[in-house]
């Protein structure tokens, strides 16, 4: 079976994928690549939420974890939510999304940076997007007053 086409859809390892906001379709396909855990990012709240996530996840035999993160605010608090996840869904097979892959794409950055010790993280982040203002400190760079998140595909 192929990736499903899902907005920046990654594969980080046999085990591991992220991406974009998945459809319910595309949820079912996800559940057949063997995907046994799914952690939300992005809040359900948005426009381009399923209705009832946690619900089409769990139909599918999947388990969910909902971890909103405010996009304007990131913090330490949701990291720690986010490693605990993924050390209790160690060794099962994980896919994290968010809306656009953004806020997911720089958590997995710090993790598998920090707690794995992960030298092609940067490169998967930099794939999706470059983050600048809040985004850039809470990855540990220097913010650069000015500077707006750059995405991939969109600004170059």
């Amino acid at each position: 079976m192929s990736d499903p086409a899902i907005l920046n859809w990654r594969r980080l390892s046999p085990r591991l994928t992220s991406s974009g906001q998945p459809s319910e379709e595309q949820l079912g396909e996800i559940a057949a690549l063997g995907v046994t855990d799914v952690i939300n990012l992005g809040p359900h709240e948005h426009v381009k939420a399923l209705p009832d996530e946690a619900a089409s996840v769990a139909a599918l035999g999947m388990r969910y974890t909902y971890i909103p993160v405010d996009f304007a605010a990131p913090t330490e608090a949701d990291y720690a939510a986010f490693a605990a996840a993924m050390t209790e869904a160690d060794g099962r097979t994980i896919h994290v999304h968010c809306i656009v892959n953004a806020r997911v794409s720089a958590f997995f950055y710090r993790y598998r940076r920090d707690a794995i010790g992960e030298n092609a993280a940067r490169a998967e982040m930099d794939s999706v997007w470059q983050p600048a203002g809040v985004w850039a400190e809470f990855i540990g760079d220097t913010p650069v007053d000015g500077t707006d998140h750059r995405y991939r595909g969109r600004d170059y």
